[in-house]
């Protein structure tokens, strides 16, 4: 079989085919009217026959130079279908989020990656709070974050209100907040400041405050919850899941917002793909959905 000819003389070929002018073309392919005349004078060398006729007023295309225009035509369109193609098909987003919203997050991909199995997610989970994209590799991160330093390009999910949550066994124990002195206060953080902030809203003193246990994240504090092992201090909005199956109650109607939230972000002046664009939308929809 014949060497094929160069891609890149093919490629130049084509360019000039449809202008038949090489200072025309040339400009389109930012290179000089000599690089493209070599080209062509290569790739007909290669084939044995001209592509061009050579005219005082320009070019214009030989048979054999029409014939190949259509072939090439095709060829880079096909290129042109497969790298849009695949490309779309095969591109896999790269999430990040914090383990405190995994409760949330996390049934609502799953049920994402059935809606749409053309847009997949790869979700890396971390402990932190934030994101820096300047060295780290994500398409888009969901934060934990004041909710007054967000910039306009943070795409809102739902606002932290803390109230108690508990397994459905101790509701019988907990009328008013005042009966919270009875129970085991689980901590979502190595400090107390949800439960005293809680507390206080609802005007109500305890001296066990510091006597519960205290863990490493909000989402292993909802599992301890979960077993009956104690109350804990929890998201409102991070929990829906765990009240529909009857995992968690909450034994109280107030719920006091911390200033803090939850948002969709992605690197700063890049523009979201399509399918960045369709999750974000969709999981912005779904935070907006009530409980």
């Amino acid at each position: 079989m014949k060497r094929l000819p160069p891609l890149p003389a093919l490629h130049t070929f084509w360019v000039t085919a449809q202008c038949c002018n090489f200072t025309r073309a040339a400009e389109q392919l930012h290179i000089t009217q000599g690089a493209v005349s070599r080209q062509i004078a290569g790739l007909e060398s290669h084939l044995g026959y001209a592509l061009f006729q050579r005219q005082a007023r320009g070019l214009s295309l030989t048979e054999e130079g029409r014939e190949w225009s259509l072939r090439v035509q095709q060829v880079f369109g096909l290129i042109g279908e497969a790298v849009e193609h695949i490309g779309s098909r095969r591109a896999t987003l790269q999430l990040k989020a914090s383990t405190c919203v995994m409760r949330w997050l996390l049934p609502r991909l799953m049920q994402w990656q059935r809606e749409r199995p053309d847009v997949p997610v790869e979700l890396t989970t971390t402990v932190a709070y934030t994101v820096d994209f300047r060295r780290e590799q994500f398409d888009a991160a969901v934060i934990y974050a004041p909710i007054a330093e967000q910039s306009a390009e943070a795409r809102h999910l739902f606002d932290e209100q803390l109230t108690p949550v508990c397994a459905p066994a101790l509701l019988d124990g907990l009328h008013t907040p005042a009966d919270l002195q009875r129970q085991v206060l689980l901590h979502p953080t190595r400090d107390e400041r949800d439960w005293a902030l809680w507390l206080t809203a609802a005007n109500t003193r305890v001296n066990n405050l510091s006597q519960g246990h205290h863990f490493e994240t909000l989402d292993l504090a909802m599992t301890v919850a979960s077993q009956g092992s104690g109350v804990a201090i929890g998201d409102s909005a991070l929990i829906g899941e765990d009240l529909k199956a009857g995992r968690l109650a909450t034994p109280f109607e107030l719920r006091v917002p911390t200033g803090m939230g939850y948002f969709l972000v992605y690197p700063p002046g890049t523009q979201p793909s399509a399918g960045l664009e369709a999750l974000m939308n969709w999981l912005v929809d779904q935070a907006a959905q009530p409980l």
